[in-house]
C-alpha cells in the first residue's frame, strides 16, 4: 500500500475512534478541513511538521500514523 494512502487510513481510523468529525479534528490540529480531507484520501503529501501536529492531536507518535495495517494490534 502506498504510504500516503496508509497514512490517510490511519488518520481517519484514529480520528473516528475519538468521535471527531473532520472539522473538529482539523480545529484540534490547527489545519483546514479540506486539507485534512486530502490527507485522509491520500492525495496530500504532508510535511513532518504537519505529521507532528496530527500525531499530537490524536495522542499518538508520528510513527503510528505510518504503520502498516498488519502491524496494528
Amino acid at each position: 500500500m502506498e504510504i500516503r494512502r496508509r497514512l490517510g487510513l490511519n488518520v481517519q481510523r484514529l480520528r473516528r475512534d475519538k468521535g471527531w468529525s473532520q472539522e473538529e479534528f482539523a480545529f484540534e490540529c490547527g489545519l483546514h478541513r479540506t486539507y485534512v480531507s486530502g490527507i485522509e484520501r491520500g492525495v496530500r503529501n504532508p510535511t513532518v511538521t504537519i505529521l507532528e501536529k496530527i500525531a499530537k492531536a490524536l495522542g499518538v507518535s508520528a510513527g503510528v500514523l505510518l504503520e502498516s495495517p498488519t502491524k496494528r494490534k
